[in-house]
């Protein structure tokens, strides 16, 4: 397999080792990933019941999915991509760069984190985000993040139990990646990262090991252009 094997604004459903050892050095512009940091929802019993109270199903088989990545996947990782934000990096124990972006959560009266951490070397601070994300209360916008929609039926659909909101990864392109700049993710899950690249203008390649979760985001991302382009064609 070479780079040419792969086609710039396509996802994969593989390996993404596999996949990543077919780029040569430094041929993403940036990475934007969130790779798993325990070992499986249903094998560590975490999330409880099968199908969640805003329909996220739980009930798949564990897969090679959620292996906990080790300083392999680092390693590679940070060749094959010029810069990188990656998340959870607290979990984790790499030489990562100094930056940080904290996403609050905007949710302290849940048993769940107040925040997430990602690792940056695209600065040597910490960034901010606001953004509400817990359960049905989600913020309204990415300037208005920490008021909760008021609307229900505007909120995001969950479909996968690690889901990361598209209004992150909005704020992300925005603030860190350039029209035409070639981005990856390794660990699609629910295809929000993809979705804010399609509106962003930037060349994404992304990959997902797990079947299941590889035809829900394809389904996902080609329900949102369906509409995107209804939309602009009026």
């Amino acid at each position: 397999m070479t780079a040419q094997t792969f086609e710039l604004n396509h996802c994969y459903n593989m390996d993404c080792m596999e996949a990543m050892a077919a780029f040569p050095n430094d041929y993403f512009d940036l990475a934007v990933v969130d790779p798993p940091y325990f070992s499986g929802p249903e094998r560590r019993g975490f999330y409880g019941s099968k199908v969640s109270r805003i329909g996220v199903h739980r009930d798949y088989p564990v897969s090679p999915a959620w292996e906990v990545p080790g300083k392999e996947y680092f390693d590679e990782l940070t060749r094959v991509s010029r810069h990188y934000i990656i998340w959870g990096c607290n979990y984790f124990s790499y030489g990562f760069a100094p930056g940080r972006i904290v996403w609050d959560k905007c949710n302290q009266a849940t048993s769940f984190s107040d925040c997430e951490i990602a690792a940056t070397d695209l600065l040597k601070t910490i960034r901010l985000f606001r953004y509400m994300w817990s359960g049905m209360m989600q913020g309204k916008s990415i300037s208005e993040g920490h008021i909760m929609q008021g609307n229900k039926s505007l909120n995001e659909v969950r479909v996968h139990p690690t889901q990361k909101p598209v209004v992150l990864y909005d704020w992300i392109f925005q603030n860190f990646a350039k029209p035409g700049q070639k981005v990856l993710d390794t660990h699609l899950g629910s295809g929000s990262s993809r979705i804010a690249a399609y509106e962003a203008g930037v060349d994404f390649i992304g990959f997902e090991i797990d079947p299941f979760y590889f035809k829900t985001q394809e389904e996902r991302f080609a329900n949102y252009t369906n509409q995107t382009s209804l939309f602009h064609m009026r």
